[in-house]
């Protein structure tokens, strides 16, 4: 059985863990965002639609089978990158005005 000290310190040490994991997915999740917005533009500038249902049909399937061979919870996958999705036809629609 541990001590309540070493509990103490491996929780610590775990939650450094998290929050430099939550700080690489702010920032991948920036980077995202920037070619999105160059998407955007490009679709304004080209009348093209804000939303492609096709290929979000195809990013969500491809998403949930990363997902499965990473051990995380599909529906979880789906619904991160239905946020995601959702934020970006937002952005896509704000662009073209």
């Amino acid at each position: 059985m541990t001590k309540p000290d070493d509990a103490l310190a491996e929780l610590e040490e775990i939650r450094s863990s998290i929050d430099n994991i939550d700080a690489a997915l702010v920032h991948l999740l920036a980077e995202r965002f920037k070619c999105t917005k160059r998407v955007g533009r490009l679709k304004a500038d080209h009348d093209l639609p804000p939303a492609d249902p096709e290929r979000e049909a195809r990013q969500i399937a491809r998403l949930r089978e990363l997902a499965h061979d990473a051990d995380l919870d599909p529906a979880f996958a789906e619904k991160f990158l239905n946020f995601i999705i959702g934020e970006v036809i937002r952005h896509h629609e704000a662009i073209r005005g």
